[in-house]
């Protein structure tokens, strides 16, 4: 996907987030998140968007730690949000092609990451809004959807943070039933590495559609939501040991 249809995505996707939150109102319980309400997930959401509308805006070349997240609550806390959603659109928007800050994951450019990484991050946290209402969530479309499960294996799951390992080598795959993407995760007690296509064998395979595969792998929802062949041990250590984290 280019930056502009990113950017869009976050633009559009904020404002969802935004909507589902004040139906469900701050005090909801998020059920894809079990240990927050709405006003966490807004104040957490918030903050992130707050913390890399800095980087765009004041082109930091170095790493600067977020913000302490406010205590804000109620109609303040969702106008709060609204206004720094917005800032991060128009600060991404207004960004040169050839923006120099920083940036934590391989990129064409630090624009594109930013992006990339703040439209993923709010469709992952809009889909916990929406959860928050107790009916089906909005599903990602299919090509926003790929892109995303790329991210977190070839990106994410690629630095030496991971920790979804093995004793013993191992081969999970992902298979897109609607968009043909195929991923093939190798697995040992080192770094994974993920490959784009069918590389041999594998230990256990997830196939869905693009949306589906999304929303499992970012834990968003259940392994039940997929087709699962051969060992679901496999899985089970990803859903374990998958989670993004500040740290």
């Amino acid at each position: 996907m280019d930056t502009a249809e990113l950017i869009n995505t976050l633009d559009r996707e904020g404002r969802l987030l935004a909507g589902a939150a004040a139906s469900a109102g701050p005090d909801a319980p998020v059920p894809t998140c079990p240990d927050w309400r709405v006003r966490d997930l807004l104040r957490h959401t918030g903050t992130v968007h707050r913390w890399a509308t800095g980087f765009a805006a004041e082109k930091l070349t170095g790493f600067r730690p977020p913000a302490e997240e406010p205590g804000l609550d109620g109609a303040e806390l969702l106008d709060w949000f609204r206004a720094g959603h917005s800032a991060l659109v128009t600060a991404l928007r207004e960004a040169p092609e050839d923006l120099a800050c920083w940036h934590f994951l391989p990129a064409p450019s630090p624009l594109a990451f930013w992006a990339r990484r703040q439209a993923h991050e709010t469709t992952v946290h809009r889909v916990d809004a929406e959860s928050a209402l107790g009916g089906p969530v909005t599903a990602p479309e299919a090509g926003f959807a790929v892109d995303g499960v790329d991210e977190l294996l070839r990106s994410f799951h690629a630095r030496e943070k991971s920790r979804v390992r093995t004793r013993t080598p191992r081969t999970l795959r992902l298979r897109a039933t609607d968009s043909g993407a195929v991923w093939t995760v190798h697995l040992s007690d080192g770094v994974p590495r993920t490959v784009r296509d069918d590389d041999g064998p594998a230990d256990c395979e997830l196939t869905g559609a693009a949306h589906e595969l999304y929303l499992a792998l970012w834990n968003r929802a259940p392994l039940s939501s997929v087709a699962l062949a051969g060992d679901a041990s496999l899985a089970e250590l990803w859903r374990t040991n998958s989670a993004i984290t500040w740290g």
